[in-house]
């Protein structure tokens, strides 16, 4: 297996620590995202108005953002927890710029939202935020079991 650089971790373990992040932060934040009535939209990026659909969306694009962290949080700070709190905080917040600031709005043809911040976006901002924090954090606690 091929192994990141200064770590005895395989790439692999390093993918499902992150997955595994990013699953208990993605439940977080889409419990949040349905408390907001947001989870229909997510599913609209795969034409199903539905929140269920949303939410398994969701999931799977949590997944995806936290096996590429897993890889990220692989290469700085030296395992330690409080780097790799911040490190999910920001990717979170950059996923947040990407996903909820730019990719959603063109994919669902609301081109004039795009980097537009109002109240909803505060609010996915916040959520991308805890995500980021709970995703580095159970990363973190995965990682030190496979240490």
């Amino acid at each position: 297996m091929a192994t990141i650089s200064g770590s005895s971790s395989s790439l692999t373990q390093h993918l499902v620590n992150g997955v595994i992040g990013g699953a208990v932060g993605g439940v977080a934040f889409g419990v949040m995202m349905g408390m907001q009535g947001m989870l229909p939209m997510v599913g609209m990026l795969i034409g199903q108005d539905n929140a269920v659909v949303g939410f398994v969306v969701h999931m799977l694009i949590s997944a995806f953002i936290g096996a590429t962290f897993g890889v990220i949080a692989s290469r700085v700070g030296g395992g330690k927890l409080p780097t790799t709190l911040i490190v999910g905080t920001l990717y979170g917040v950059v996923w947040w710029v990407l996903g909820a600031l730019i990719l959603m709005p063109l994919m669902l043809g609301m081109n004039a939202m795009v980097l537009q911040v109002g109240q909803m976006q505060i609010n996915s901002l916040i959520g991308h935020a805890i995500f980021g924090v709970l995703m580095g954090g159970v990363y973190h606690v995965a990682s030190s079991r496979n240490a």
